[in-house]
């Protein structure tokens, strides 16, 4: 049985991390709370996503959080990642899971009841739903879908869910609300003055409506 805690889902995004760069700010997010970690590079290749994930990795070991690569199968293999991270334009799943083999976590972005629904709980772990808002960090990104939206599509998908789109530590009683695993942030941590204090108000967030 596959173990992962999807409540506080960061995305590292270069450009946003720029500041002080994507493995400190996961190193300061982890350390305030954050459960999952993914990273998240459009623009930088194959080569470039192993060295930072295998950096990624050697900073997150024993900490209990995961590391996903987004997109790049070629990437999550040659690092021994914990997971893969697929989108709707991406390889199919099917595809994905016969090369990463079965015990690497794969999750799959869904925007719509029909796809949310079409998931198949033997192939997929879990499915990243939004955007609950529209967001800067993605251009390319569908119709935002509301916290109504988001709680249709919980209910449709037979995976546990993690809820993205311009979310931030005010939205995470809407979040759980809406039955959502867990809420994955961009902005809200990645480019913050303090990277550590933005994700332990999310934490403390999460815990409140948790509880």
């Amino acid at each position: 049985m596959k173990r992962f805690d999807l409540s506080l889902y960061l995305v590292l995004d270069p450009d946003l991390c720029a500041g002080i760069g994507m493995i400190e700010t996961a190193r300061l997010a982890v350390a305030g709370g954050a459960t999952m970690v993914q990273l998240r590079d459009k623009r930088g290749g194959t080569a470039r996503m192993i060295e930072t994930g295998l950096a990624l990795k050697e900073i997150l070991k024993d900490t209990g959080a995961l590391l996903v690569i987004n997109d790049d199968v070629e990437a999550a293999i040659a690092i021994s990642a914990d997971g893969l991270h697929i989108g709707q334009d991406d390889m199919g799943p099917a595809a994905a899971r016969a090369m990463i083999g079965p015990d690497m976590i794969l999750g799959l972005s869904v925007e719509t009841e029909a796809l949310a629904a079409a998931i198949d709980a033997g192939i997929v772990d879990y499915a990243g739903i939004g955007p609950v808002f529209a967001t800067p960090t993605k251009t390319d990104h569908k119709q935002p879908i509301g916290f109504d939206g988001l709680a249709r599509l919980v209910k449709a998908a037979p995976v546990p869910t993690v809820a993205i789109g311009g979310l931030k530590s005010e939205h995470a009683g809407s979040v759980f609300a809406a039955g959502a695993d867990g809420l994955a942030v961009v902005s809200a941590i990645c480019g913050t003055p303090d990277p550590k204090a933005a994700t332990v108000r999310i934490a403390e967030e999460i815990r409140k409506v948790r509880q």
